[in-house]
Order: C-alpha cells, then structure tokens, then sequence
C-alpha cells in the first residue's frame, strides 16, 4: 500500500518530531516506495518488513519506521516500539485536526455499497472524503486518514474486522462521530470463532461514540441489543423506528422504498442494495441532505465493480458479484438472482466462502438448499468446500463440481445461452471474476 500525503509541511510536526520534513508519501510496500516517502516495516505472520528496509531506501525513501529490536542502526531509521501502533498514532493525530462529521460504517455485509452510497449523497452538498478499495483494516484506515486533505467537510470510513478487538482499534485511530453497523452476520468465523464474538467486535462501534451519534439497524436483532452510549438514530424494514421503510416491487421487478413516508425508486431488483439505501438514508438525513437531492444521487450512483453489477452479453444476463461471500450475501444474491423477470435459466456459478471456521461445510451446504428452494435451473461449482453445495444441491435440474476454474469456465461456454441469467459468486480469494473474463472472450 502507498499513500500520497496532501499535507506534506504539517505532517511531521504533527506526527513525529524525528520525521524529517518534507515527506510526501507513506508506503508500506518497499517496491511502491519513492523519492520523499516513509517507509512502515510491518511485521506479519508471512513476512517482515524489516527485511526490505534497505530496499525501500534505494527506492528512494527518505525514512524509515522501524521496531526497536530491529534497528540497524541507519540514520534514515525512526525507531519506534511498533510500527503498526506508531502508524496508527500518526493517522489519529492527523484526525484530530479535524472538527467534522467522521462517519464510521462497519457490518458483515453491504458496508462497501452503503460507504459508496452516503459518500455519492453527500458529495453533492459537501467535500467528501471516504475509504477507497480495501483501505479498511489496521493498516489501511489510517492511510486513508493521512491522505485526507484539509478542506474535506465530511470523512466516510469503512472499517473492516476479521478477529476480535478489530473494530476498537479503528474506533480509537479515527474517533468516529457518527457510526452505522449494517448488520451482524457469520461471517470471518474462522478468526472470530462464533457469532457471538462477531457481534461483541462490532459493538465496538457504538461504544466509541459516547458524545456521538449511533445509527442502528432497527431490523437485525442482534443490533437492536447493543448497548448506546449517547444519541442514536434507528433505522429499518420496521415500522418502530425514526426511518421506517417499507419495500415495493414495480412490474418490471425494481424495488421503490417508502422511507419515512419518502418515496425513493432504487431502480434495482436487489433486496440487499434496497437495504443498503435504507441505511445511507438515515445518515444522509439526518446530516442535512433533503430528499429531492438523496432521490437524484441513487439515480446516478454506480455501484462498485464487482457488486452485483449486471452485464449484458450475447443476450446473457451476468451478475457480477464477485467482490466477495459469506452466507447471508451469497443468499440474498440467489434472492436477487430468482427475482429477475422474464424467461431463461437462472443459474448460480460459486467459488468457495473463505474463513467460516468449523461451520464450512455446514454453511456451504446451505448454499445448495438455497438454491433448491429458489428453484433455480443450474449450479456450477469450483473449489474446496462448494462440493458440499453441490451435494446439497441434488435435487436441481443440473449441478456440476470442477476441480478447476478453467474447467468451470470451459462447462459454461458449452452451457449458456441466449436469454440465461448467470450470477457469479465467490470469496474475493477464489478471484470469480476471471470465470467471467474468459466466458465473455469466448
């Protein structure tokens, strides 16, 4: 990772008063490093940055952050107890000179699509500034915070967990002044071990805001039960809550949301995007955008690659949802995949869900009752794990396990026709989208 700094004569001061002046960037990848950056030697279970100290310095890096145990003794090196903590204190620093709304979003799922969502809201009243990719872990949020330019009003971050404490420690690096929990789910079981752990790790968010303001999911029971500190906001498919919403389906399959007596056309079939509307609404309100201007920024939103984006191809409807997976988003893209109207054969090509721990298999094989109980036509799967998908998926039309995605890409050519409707799902790890990419070059 590497970041440009938008604020290069502040930042040492404010950072660490034995950084020299003039940095313009921070890497944590020697091959990224160039002529006036900050190297962070990080320390992970694979490798060590310590080792490409000497590499970062003939990129060109001006400094270096470096373990006290691990020094070499350069004079280019700041030594500190831990570089990751170190990092960490520079980025909150760099918050503290801000006195606007820090939007914190964290949830198993739709956090992406609802950061995306408020921050393409706001933009229109407001200098937005929100997490970019993957930049939302203990490594990329506070990046994301070190490259944000004074004149941001509004800062929209995503905060991702995948053990315990995750979540405190980005609480405590950004200070949120909002924060939003999209749901609790199982997911990332095999570093949170149950969902009760999931659940205690995302608390963390609305405990951060003791003079803030917690806006929850009014329809996910495990939310609903997290202690408030302060203020809080609900929102939901509910009606006891401060933006009840309820959900209509046009003749040609979009959804239209009632939101707080609102109507907002989504112009999508998908149930999880409606939800994630829902959640961006509330946020949106509350810090001031009217209606009228939250209605015209869905209109014109596109959702990121990779998120149920749908492509059209030799009149083959694809959905492309391989960003990622766990259970609730693989069934509710069935959802979206079984509500598509007209003729064709719905068919679901999956990779395997990563990190679920010992409840794999079990929620792999859900995975194929899923599909049963959508009556979809096909299910093509690849991987370790989805040959418990398949085997549950017996009862289909077809169902058919690959030992590789070339195979599975192979099947498809033979497979699909004019008028399909192909969805395309798996753990970002499985990389589904090249399936796509070789079905779409045939």
């Amino acid at each position: 990772m590497r970041i440009n700094l938008p604020h290069p004569t502040d930042f040492a001061s404010l950072a660490n008063p034995n950084l020299p002046e003039g940095l313009t960037g921070i890497a944590t990848d020697s091959r990224e490093c160039r002529e006036g950056d900050l190297y962070i030697a990080l320390t992970g279970e694979r490798m060590d940055g310590h080792e490409f100290v000497s590499n970062a310095f003939e990129q060109c890096a001006s400094a270096a952050l470096v373990a006290r145990d691990r020094a070499s003794g350069s004079s280019k090196e700041i030594i500190v107890d831990d570089p990751l903590t170190a990092l960490g204190e520079m980025a909150n620093e760099w918050r503290r000179q801000f006195d606007i709304p820090i939007i914190g979003i964290t949830g198993s799922n739709g956090k992406t699509t609802t950061k995306d969502l408020l921050a393409h809201a706001l933009s229109d009243s407001e200098t937005v500034y929100a997490t970019e990719g993957n930049f939302n872990t203990s490594i990329g949020l506070p990046l994301t915070l070190l490259s944000m330019p004074k004149d941001t009003t509004v800062a929209v971050l995503e905060m991702g967990a995948n053990q315990p404490g995750d979540i405190k420690i980005l609480c405590d690096i950004s200070q949120p002044t909002h924060g939003l929990i999209t749901n609790i789910a199982p997911a990332h079981l095999e570093g949170f071990g149950t969902i009760e752990a999931v659940a205690e790790t995302k608390a963390a968010m609305f405990r951060a805001l003791t003079e803030g303001t917690a806006f929850v999911n009014a329809a996910d029971p495990r939310i609903v039960t997290l202690p408030i500190p302060n203020e809080k906001i609900t929102f939901g498919i509910t009606p006891d809550c401060d933006f009840p919403a309820d959900i209509h389906h046009e003749e040609d399959g979009t959804i239209t949301l009632t939101v707080d007596s609102e109507e907002v056309p989504t112009g999508s079939q998908n149930l999880s995007f409606a939800k994630n509307v829902i959640a961006s609404a509330a946020l949106a309100v509350t810090l001031g955008l009217n209606w009228d201007q939250f209605r015209k920024a869905i209109q014109t939103f596109m959702p990121p690659k990779g998120r149920c984006q749908v492509r059209l191809f030799n009149d083959i409807t694809i959905i492309d949802d391989t960003y990622n997976a766990n259970l609730e988003s693989t069934e509710a893209a069935i959802d979206y995949l079984a509500a598509f109207s007209g003729g064709g054969r719905r068919m679901l090509v999956f990779g395997d869900m990563f990190e679920l721990g010992d409840s794999s298999q079990e929620q792999h094989r859900k995975v194929g009752e899923k599909c049963i109980n959508a009556q979809l036509d096909a299910l093509f799967t690849v991987g370790q794990e989805t040959i418990h998908t398949d085997a549950a998926a017996s009862l289909l039309p077809f169902h058919q396990h690959f030992d590789s995605k070339e195979a599975l890409a192979e099947a498809l050519k033979d497979s699909v026709k004019s008028g399909d409707h192909l969805l395309v799902k798996g753990s970002r790890g499985m990389e589904m989208e090249t399936v796509i990419e070789e079905l779409v070059a045939a």
